[in-house]
């Protein structure tokens, strides 16, 4: 069984468990998305004494913190007893663009300049989090949902608001790949 569960599963095996679960979230009316989260738990430690946007009923939202603590668990159990070890298979043609940003060849999941400690306290690295993480965190919020929620859950309701939203992410993506990042590294 864990040699099945440790080899590589075709593509759609993840697109039918994805219908799966949003036909399972329908059908009990509940909708996807992993950014709703934090406001969830900032409730539930009772930041709604303070701030409006906070005063709500977060115990109806508990599912989704067990969605959350699953993920967590989930990728644990999958780094620590599922992987192998090797590095990731990347196109040739994406290990060129690295080279030419300066990133070495990841000798595991990530590239080190980019994902380890070293990198974090560098001036570059910190603010990159920084400002990366304003980016999102704003963005989300700004959008009403992040690209899971709006992508999965809200594509599948057929939410124009969410079509509008995965076009801006994309778009977003295509320019921070090829305009952004060039001029960081």
């Amino acid at each position: 069984m864990l040699e099945f569960l440790s080899q590589p599963w075709p593509w759609y095996t993840s697109g039918f468990v994805i219908a799966l679960v949003m036909f399972v979230l329908l059908f009990f009316g509940k909708s996807f998305g992993f950014s709703s989260n934090l406001r969830i738990i900032c409730a539930a430690c009772g930041a709604g004494k303070k701030v409006k946007f906070f005063d709500f009923d977060w115990r109806a939202q508990t599912w989704n913190l067990l969605f959350l603590t699953g993920s967590v668990i989930g990728g644990y159990v999958a780094s620590e007893y599922l992987s192998s070890g090797e590095a990731v298979q990347i196109s040739q043609a994406t290990i060129e663009d690295l080279s030419a940003l300066g990133i070495a060849v990841p000798q595991g999941l990530q590239p080190a300049e980019l994902f380890s400690l070293e990198a974090v306290f560098t001036l570059k690295g910190f603010l990159m989090l920084l400002l990366g993480g304003f980016a999102i965190g704003f963005g989300t919020r700004y959008a009403g949902g992040c690209t899971s929620g709006h992508a999965i859950s809200g594509l599948s309701n057929l939410q124009l608001p969410s079509l509008i939203a995965v076009i801006g992410f994309f778009i977003g993506g295509l320019f921070t790949t090829w305009v952004i990042l060039p001029l960081i590294f």
